[in-house]
């Protein structure tokens, strides 16, 4: 299993980021790769709640096969400290053994030295089904999502 670790500079206050990582409506525009939807089945952003989310590739797979492919994860919320850290697990839906297993991400929020936060992303126990490279690009671009929300400070 590997790590992911990775930062970003966002122009907005912590709090601003912090109400992000816990509203459903923003998770679904922010919390995939590019080229990807969102469905938030269940979100409960509560030390102990649960969440379940549906990404689907936006265009069919390369196969030619009409249907949209998708993946499934559910997952906890193990801790929430407002303003500063958000730690969840979770769990793909997949009868792949290669993309099996708890996997733990820690959002940690801290204000930035020229004003905005600094986030961190430090995903755990990645499947050896994601490559790191894969790992780090889809966060990248979600969380290049994430910045323009914050930073815009509403939900479409």
């Amino acid at each position: 299993m590997a790590t992911t670790r990775i930062g970003t500079h966002i122009n907005a206050p912590r709090s601003t980021v912090y109400r992000l990582l816990l509203e459903a409506d923003a998770v679904t525009q922010w919390m995939m790769p590019d080229g990807m939807s969102c469905e938030v089945h269940r979100f409960e952003p509560e030390a102990g709640g649960s969440f379940s989310i549906t990404v689907t590739n936006d265009e069919p797979s390369p196969s030619g096969i009409a249907e949209l492919q998708h993946d499934a994860y559910y997952g906890r919320f193990l801790s929430l400290v407002p303003d500063e850290r958000v730690v969840e697990v979770m769990e793909f839906v997949t009868g792949r053994p290669d993309m099996e297993g708890a996997q733990s991400i820690t959002f940690s929020l801290s204000d930035a030295a020229g004003g905005g936060t600094d986030l961190e992303v430090l995903h755990e126990d990645v499947p050896q089904g994601l490559t790191a490279a894969d790992n780090e690009t889809h966060w990248r671009m979600g969380l290049r999502k994430l910045a323009a929300l914050a930073e815009r400070g509403t939900v479409d």
